[in-house]
């Protein structure tokens, strides 16, 4: 589930919570009411999250165990 692998891929950067929520763009408080699911992001911190750990939402949210996140589309010109 969402917190569980929060805390994986924290533990996987050997960083604390104070730096993963710096790494984010957000407050330690928030990364550690997440951690144990007392509190789910909001979908902007969600992005952040995403984004800082490289992998996608569905992995995060459990529709998949493939990490990697979807490539962006490309942009016509």
């Amino acid at each position: 589930d969402f917190s569980q692998k929060l805390v994986a891929l924290r533990e996987e950067r050997r960083q604390n919570q104070t730096a993963s929520a710096i790494g984010i763009g957000t407050t330690q408080r928030k990364v550690s009411y997440w951690e144990p699911g007392a509190t789910d992001p909001c979908l902007e911190d969600l992005k952040r999250i995403c984004q800082y750990y490289q992998v996608s939402a569905d992995y995060l949210i459990g529709l998949t165990d493939d990490p990697q996140p979807y490539p962006l589309p490309q942009r016509k010109q």
